[in-house]
């Protein structure tokens, strides 16, 4: 086999390598979006209590309505995905941690539900 077939054979496994593993990050990428009626369920037994949803006005947390139209959480830290879920695993400011309290579905589920608020 010369030079140029065993750098064909291996750019060709590469690709196909790369593209099964686009294949299986999919769903795991789709099951993240979470479903808002489940959230607004999951929220209205966890998080009522302290943050208001249908306002911005403060409970004993924060108002989450139009929580992701914010540039900024109140911890200064960037408004997305990801900083919101922290704040849900981590907790922090007098709010408890509910890494170990909620599933991963149950906070995709929250994300999603705080993205129509």
């Amino acid at each position: 086999m010369g030079t140029d077939s065993r750098s064909s054979l291996i750019a060709a496994s590469l690709a196909a390598a790369l593209g099964a593993t686009l294949l299986m990050a999919q769903p795991a990428k789709q099951a993240q979006g979470g479903d808002p009626a489940k959230g607004k369920t999951v929220f209205g037994t966890q998080c009522v209590v302290c943050h208001n949803a249908d306002s911005a006005a403060k409970k004993l947390g924060p108002g989450l309505k139009g929580l992701f139209k914010k540039a900024k959480l109140e911890n200064g830290k960037p408004c997305n995905e990801a900083t919101v879920r922290a704040v849900v695993d981590d907790g922090g400011d007098g709010m408890p941690p509910f890494k170990e309290m909620l599933n991963a579905a149950d906070k995709n589920n929250i994300i999603a539900y705080l993205k129509t608020l």
